[in-house]
């Protein structure tokens, strides 16, 4: 099939492909979670970081910067995944820009990492301070 016929194929909408697409989707996360260690590490903050939010009845507010950190951390791993596992199929022989790359990607999820941390701390600590304050009040 000519590139232009494969194009033109994919411009149609196609609702089986829409939903195939859906499952390649959850296939990578579950390829993520089951393969990467970080992955698995920054979900394990993720689901105390929630708890500690329920707990903490932080605002609607403090739970969008939750989320939008929290998305960030989990996309920029995606990302770096990926082009790990790429770099690594493109060269069996060290290269300095395939190292660049792995690198630069790595240094999006510490970022990402970091960020996040700042804005848990942003919103935990007053959320922590005011739980104190409160039980030294009764």
């Amino acid at each position: 099939m000519s590139e232009t016929n494969k194009h033109s194929k994919n411009n149609k909408f196609s609702l089986a492909e829409r939903i195939r697409s859906f499952r390649y989707a959850f296939r990578g996360i579950a390829s993520l979670l089951r393969d990467e260690h970080n992955a698995r590490i920054h979900l394990a903050i993720l689901l105390a970081v929630i708890a500690a939010g329920i707990l903490l009845k932080i605002s609607l507010s403090d739970w969008i910067a939750i989320l939008i950190v929290s998305g960030l951390v989990f996309i920029s791993e995606c990302f770096n995944t990926a082009i790990e596992n790429l770099a690594d199929l493109i060269a069996d022989q060290p290269n300095e820009y395939i190292r660049k790359a792995k690198d630069v990607a790595a240094a999006g999820v510490l970022l990402s990492a970091v960020i996040s941390v700042a804005v848990g701390l942003i919103v935990f600590i007053p959320a922590v301070l005011k739980l104190i304050q409160v039980h030294a009040h009764h």
